[in-house]
């Protein structure tokens, strides 16, 4: 009670200094209020605090169950975040084939399934799942750093675990590396990549690399990362060779229908100059349990014209109903020696149909018009996940969006998170591409 009267009394004695004192402050405040309306560059800039407000912040990718993070930048900075939302539970989906219809989840559990995904950016990158029963396995994981977010939340709708049994890194350019290890999420400061976020049970790598880059680097420690947490890893050489506990077959399934297959190449054991051809290359095989023919689906990472005459040389290759298109559908891969041989069925590109990142010949942009050409003597069904619309201002589109392969009761069926359209009867090619 004594501290309250002196208080009162103090007030009583200066009434003036009081008054002045109230009046600064508000006046502080509503100079403040005004800055932040009227300039906010300037009350960003000057008066911050490290943190962003949520008026600062223009939402550049809105979420939804086929697309698991949303985007956003600051108005006034080069700050950026993705925020990761998982997709499961939020999907629409048809009560007649049990798929969304926005993405294209399959409710139904299908035997086996195979994912080509879209990567979230302007960049031609892969990333690949493979899902049998409660087995997931990842291959790749492109196109940039930033690309970890959308590969998370695609794989949540499907890994229930947070387990990867199998991961595979097929070499070590950054479009098939970058998402493994992803990048310092600005809340947490914990990574964003795959090897940091999942339990890995088998890391699958390259046996050479030439690169000394930086994701190559931050690469080495993910892989240690995952190592240190449990996972096995193991070379592709080391996997041929049968060396250190590493195997050539995995088995999928307790009843050993599905296997995944290391198979042999030229360039795990010798050296060269194109990075590419250090590729690891994956057969994957269904059993036909009903006395039919089996399926199998080819992965050759971005391997070019030795690596794939190698490749034949090496193994015994059987025809496949699906062919992950080589080198992004690059002219300088899927030749003739390994198709003639292959002859699929089904081939997926993970590319962005027209892109000038590398080349800007319009014949050889993915997928490239020899590519086409070659390709088409044993199929039409050739699909690509993305379309550049306008590489330099960063637009681009899903083509057939991601693209999922999978078997019900032994049939192959195809659903594609935007259309299921044929690449030769899309806009783009019809402008782009000759059909032979």
């Amino acid at each position: 009670m004594s501290g309250k009267k002196s208080y009162k009394s103090q007030a009583k004695k200066h009434p003036k200094t009081a008054a002045v004192i109230a009046i600064l402050f508000i006046i502080i405040v509503a100079a403040i209020a005004i800055l932040w309306v009227l300039k906010p560059e300037l009350f960003h800039r000057y008066l911050g605090t490290g943190g962003h407000f949520w008026t600062e912040w223009n939402v550049t990718k809105q979420a939804d169950c086929g697309n698991g993070s949303k985007s956003r930048e600051c108005l006034y900075c080069e700050a950026t975040e993705d925020e990761i939302i998982k997709g499961s539970g939020n999907h629409n989906i048809d009560e007649t084939t049990g798929f969304c219809i926005v993405c294209g989840y399959n409710a139904n559990a299908a035997e086996l399934s195979v994912h080509f995904l879209e990567l979230g950016n302007k960049y031609t990158g892969d990333c690949t799942l493979i899902k049998c029963g409660d087995t997931e396995v990842l291959i790749d994981a492109g196109s940039r750093q930033n690309s970890a977010s959308a590969i998370r939340a695609y794989i949540d709708q499907y890994c229930e675990d947070g387990v990867l049994e199998y991961v595979i890194a097929t070499h070590a350019h950054q479009d098939h590396i970058a998402g493994f290890v992803g990048s310092k999420d600005s809340k947490t400061g914990k990574q964003t990549g795959i090897l940091y976020n999942y339990e890995i049970g088998t890391l699958i790598q390259f046996a050479g690399h030439n690169t000394t880059s930086t994701i190559y680097k931050n690469y080495v420690k993910a892989v240690d990362y995952a190592k240190g947490n449990g996972a096995q890893v193991y070379t592709a050489k080391e996997c041929c060779e049968g060396e250190n506990g590493a195997k050539q077959e995995y088995f999928l399934d307790g009843n050993q229908t599905v296997s995944l297959k290391i198979l042999n190449s030229h360039y795990y054991y010798n050296e060269t100059k194109d990075e590419n051809d250090y590729s690891v290359c994956v057969l994957l095989t269904q059993k036909d349990t009903n006395g039919g023919a089996d399926k199998n689906f080819l992965f050759t990472g971005d391997l070019e014209e030795k690596g794939e005459s190698y490749l034949v040389d090496m193994n015994d290759l059987p025809e496949v109903e699906l062919f992950k298109g080589g080198h992004h559908g690059s002219y300088t891969a899927s030749t003739e020696k390994l198709l003639k041989v292959i002859k699929p069925k089904n081939v997926a590109v993970c590319c962005c149909c027209g892109t000038t990142e590398y080349t800007s010949n319009a014949d050889n942009t993915f997928p490239a018009q020899a590519f086409i050409d070659r390709v088409a003597k044993y199929t039409e069904n050739i699909y690509c996940t993305t379309l550049i619309i306008d590489y330099k201002a960063g637009e681009y589109a899903s083509m057939n969006g991601n693209i999922v392969f999978y078997t019900d009761k032994g049939e192959l069926k195809l659903k594609c998170s935007n259309n299921d359209i044929i690449l030769k009867d899309t806009e783009w090619f019809k402008k782009n591409r000759v059909w032979p």
